[in-house]
């Protein structure tokens, strides 16, 4: 039994840790019902990840929605709607539909965020993390109310993506939305989630690079553009960029949970080969653009950000570097997005 655990102890019995002054403190518990996992590690008892005590504070919550992981969902937006203007002609903006994509998006993402902190909790992946605590896994909140917050932003996406439909009378998007949100709960939800099976990165391209982008430019002028479908593209490639350099931070800790995630199956060095193509390849699609765009060229100072991350993440031996790494990378894919969707726009 992991960490010399007894067996036979009552279930009342708190884990005795002396603390600095010498008192003795009760070890925070975990989720009541964890679930079944099919984890080896859990089921022999083995908790190495960060314990929270108390109740969860506004702070851990506003944490559980990894704010930096937004920029994912403002970036294909921003690149949707400039290709829209393009599409559309001078003087055709529909804010209003710009606008319900964008909560769309954000609702997404943040319902995914805290949806995977669910999942991942009750399997036990999260009792091995080297990142910060977890709502469910660091037991700061109930396992249902970490569920009922990431139904309610997948219920806000769906509110919003159904006026969306109303507005733009493309009713068949209703199909597309709903894919959408079963793609976001099976990520880390379900028997068999797809992001266990090393297929993360996949899907992310799929949802929050072409779906996200050429969805956003089609509810709006009702076509869809070169500059919709290639900055689509960009966008899904840096999206999966944030999500291998995670999944290299967590690589270690993965392969004891079980999770087999792209990183996990080709490994460390290839996984920092791969994050750097992710990264640079968007470069070779914006230059293709500045021969149409001037304003294109721009986007090239996002390179400021995108290169120190490929070197950290080239070098790095610390999980806080690769920390430091995917904040870089979630700032270039806001940036990125930003300055060519203007570059378009204007």
């Amino acid at each position: 039994m992991a960490h010399g655990a007894r067996p036979n102890e009552p279930k009342q019995q708190k884990s005795r840790q002396t603390s600095p002054n010498g008192t003795r403190n009760a070890a925070p518990a975990g989720p009541k019902n964890p679930g079944k996992s099919g984890n080896p590690a859990r089921k022999n008892g083995a908790v190495t990840g960060p314990a929270r005590s108390g109740p969860a504070s506004l702070g851990d919550w506003i944490s559980g929605a990894r704010l930096r992981t937004l920029p994912l969902a403002v970036a294909p937006v921003a690149l949707g709607t400039g290709a829209a203007v393009v599409a559309g002609g001078a003087g055709e903006f529909h804010w209003v539909r710009a606008l319900l994509a964008l909560v769309v998006a954000v609702s997404l993402q943040i319902g995914v965020n805290y949806a995977n902190d669910y999942s991942d909790g009750i399997r036990g992946t999260d009792n091995h993390r080297v990142g910060p605590a977890r709502l469910t896994g660091g037991g700061a909140a109930k396992p249902r109310a970490v569920l009922t917050v990431a139904l309610a932003f997948f219920g806000i996406a769906a509110v919003a993506g159904l006026v969306l439909v109303i507005v733009s009378q493309f009713w068949w998007l209703l199909a597309v939305g709903a894919l959408a949100i079963v793609a976001a709960w099976f990520y880390t939800g379900g028997k068999k989630p797809y992001g266990y099976l090393g297929l993360g990165e996949l899907f992310v391209f799929v949802f929050f690079g072409l779906v996200a982008t050429v969805g956003t430019t089609y509810v709006q002028v009702g076509t869809v553009n070169l500059e919709s479908w290639l900055s689509a593209v960009a966008i899904g490639l840096i999206a999966c960029a944030v999500l291998m350099v995670n999944n290299l931070r967590d690589i270690k800790p993965d392969k004891v949970a079980g999770k087999r995630t792209l990183a996990v199956w080709i490994g460390a060095r290839a996984s920092r080969v791969v994050f750097c193509v992710f990264l640079l390849v968007p470069f070779g699609i914006a230059g293709f653009f500045a021969l149409f765009y001037p304003l294109a060229w721009f986007t090239f100072f996002v390179l400021l950000l995108v290169l120190p991350a490929c070197l950290i993440v080239a070098t790095a031996k610390t999980a806080k570097e690769l920390i430091l790494a995917l904040k870089l990378t979630s700032m270039a894919a806001l940036l990125y997005g930003i300055l060519l969707g203007l570059a378009f726009a204007l």
